[in-house]
């Protein structure tokens, strides 16, 4: 499974790329407004540290504005995947962009049939929002599944690219169902290597080397 960093913080996406950790980056306007930068000069930021795929979210809602935002956002680089949402509008925009040769990132999914949709119009990626279907009390990760038999049973190439990730528990059930990806914020890709017996292995480790006179270098 990929691992994409849902973030627009420079400094984090840094890190995780230097850890080898990173495939990918994806973005919104709300994660754009939070990094308190301009949305073309971030996004050219990250595309220049990143070499996997970089979603960039148009913010328009009309066919035609989508088309000319998710345009001027492909020329960004050649790593941006363009984010529409998952709307009719929307799915026009993706059949179009895709058309072009350009990534697409349909976001905002909450159902398979929609899913199924964004599949159909030629969709790069799909993004199913795990934490915010848990938050109207749904268990998020059984879209997971429903989506992968859908895109299995007739060959979609579209990847499901796990969203709303909001803990290590999330990352671990997406990756056992088959999620081609998943996005999460740094911390929660961080997280992944900690576990107490860990620390406290080290910790032993590290008292007998002492105690032993260890040293290798």
């Amino acid at each position: 499974m990929k691992f994409f960093a849902d973030t627009a913080d420079v400094d984090a996406i840094r890190e995780l790329n230097e850890l080898g950790l990173l495939d990918g980056v994806t973005t919104n306007p709300s994660l754009i407004k939070k990094s308190g930068r301009d949305i073309i000069e971030v996004t050219r930021e990250i595309c220049s540290i990143v070499g996997g795929p970089v979603s960039a979210e148009v913010v328009a809602t009309e066919t035609g504005a989508m088309l000319a935002e998710g345009r001027l956002l492909a020329e960004i680089a050649p790593n941006i995947a363009v984010k529409v949402p998952l709307t009719l509008d929307g799915l026009k925009a993706c059949k179009v962009l895709t058309g072009e040769g350009k990534m697409v990132n349909v976001t905002l999914c909450f159902s398979a049939n929609q899913a199924l949709l964004a599949a159909k119009a030629g969709a790069t990626f799909i993004s199913p929002f795990i934490g915010r279907l848990d938050d109207i009390h749904l268990d998020g990760m059984d879209l997971i599944p429903e989506i992968r038999q859908i895109y299995d049973n007739y060959g979609f190439e579209t990847d499901i690219l796990a969203a709303s990730i909001r803990s290590v528990n999330h990352v671990k059930a997406a990756a056992l169902i088959g999620a081609d990806v998943m996005t999460a914020p740094p911390s929660v890709i961080k997280a992944l290597a900690t576990h107490p017996l860990t620390d406290k292995g080290l910790d032993g480790f590290l008292k007998d080397a002492a105690d032993a006179g260890i040293k290798i270098a």
